[in-house]
């Protein structure tokens, strides 16, 4: 068995009182999850399996996340199409009603990510808005709606076994499509569906009631899916190379600089941040986002320098162990003019030692559902 690594999420042992709770942070407790701070609320980092073992079973089978952290703004009304096309990067009208969209609210003066966002489009003029745990506020004062994170819980369902283990709970998993959006009701609660997640996986995510959420979440542990937490989800996201708001996103880092351009609806008007957008794509980027792997046990961490000979040319952003490929990935900004092809070899300087590390494509791990949306 290989040996985890540390912790890729701040272990904060206070309990802050201000610290918010899902409505399954009784669960959590009772399973013998280890609890942390993490944006605000108190999560489970990992349960007594620990995080190599819960990031396999995703892989190979199916897991549970408690993501209720995240926010909820429910936009509605005959105006919520446009607003929210005027504020958000990506182009609703590629999809439609009854689909999610992965999109981005940027700052209007640099272009940088305030945040980065799943949309789920319910029905015609009724949109639920889900940006990171420590964002609601700002993306509500950029789009309105009104902030529904308390009134429910959201179950993240994943793996190659997600939807069959789930289908004697909740016969929908079968059918929703990938980022499809449906509503459905389970034993009385009226709950929204929705074929997405973050971690390389198919699977589905399910918004629930506070009050029906603890009963759900113990039905899916009694259909054999194991629960996870946010230690598997990050290295299940790094492994699929997903960008996480904090550090491959965030401010003074544009959608151009992370590879994601086709997150940007160029063509249907104007939205927030556009112009300054527009600027950098015409002038070009002066950095991009790369992946690289290194050797040995040890794996790469958050704020090395990338360097070429005695010149800093990069900085990592996510970097952790790979347990499915059994060494070290990272995610790393580098300047523009530096050979990012793949099998280009480059230094990493951390805690006062160099190693080196080598270029490679991304998605670290691939899987039949592991692509972003359109």
């Amino acid at each position: 068995m290989t040996t985890p690594p540390d912790d890729p999420i701040d272990e904060r042992t206070d309990r802050d009182p201000i610290m918010r709770r899902t409505a399954l942070f009784e669960a959590h407790r009772a399973a013998g999850a280890k609890l942390v701070g993490f944006g605000g609320w108190e999560m489970p980092l990992a349960y007594a399996s620990g995080t190599i073992a819960e990031h396999r079973a995703c892989r190979t089978d199916a897991v549970a996340f408690d993501v209720s952290h995240l926010g909820t703004v429910r936009v509605s009304g005959p105006d919520a199409y446009d607003r929210l096309q005027s504020a958000l990067t990506n182009d609703l009208a590629k999809v439609g009603p009854g689909r999610a969209q992965y999109t981005h609210l940027l700052d209007e003066a640099d272009g940088s990510v305030v945040d980065d966002i799943i949309v789920w489009w319910v029905e015609d003029d009724v949109f639920d808005v889900m940006p990171n745990a420590s964002n609601t506020d700002r993306v509500v004062s950029a789009i309105g709606g009104q902030d529904t994170t308390a009134n429910r819980a959201i179950i993240a369902v994943q793996g190659p076994n997600a939807r069959a283990r789930a289908a004697s709970v909740l016969p929908e998993a079968l059918t929703v499509p990938r980022f499809g959006v449906q509503r459905i009701t389970w034993q009385g609660a009226e709950c929204v569906l929705a074929g997405t997640g973050y971690t390389g996986e198919d699977g589905f995510e399910v918004a629930v009631p506070v009050e029906a959420a603890p009963a759900l979440w113990d039905a899916m542990c009694a259909a054999g899916i194991t629960p996870a937490g946010l230690g598997a989800r990050d290295t299940l996201r790094l492994e699929a190379a997903l960008p996480l708001h904090g550090h491959e996103l965030g401010a003074g880092i544009t959608p151009l600089q992370a590879g994601l351009g086709w997150v940007v609806g160029w063509d249907k008007g104007p939205f927030q941040g556009r112009d300054a957008l527009v600027a950098e794509r015409e002038m070009g980027i002066s950095r991009r986002l790369i992946g690289l792997r290194t050797e040995g046990r040890q794996p790469p961490r958050e704020g090395a320098l990338v360097m070429m000979s005695e010149q800093t040319v990069g900085t990592v952003t996510s970097g952790n162990f790979s347990p499915m490929l059994e060494y070290g990935i990272a995610l790393a900004y580098v300047d523009a003019d530096v050979d990012s092809s793949p099998g280009a070899v480059l230094d990493l300087e951390q805690r006062g030692k160099r190693r080196e590390a080598t270029v490679v494509a991304t998605p670290f791990v691939t899987s039949g559902q592991w692509a972003l949306p359109l």
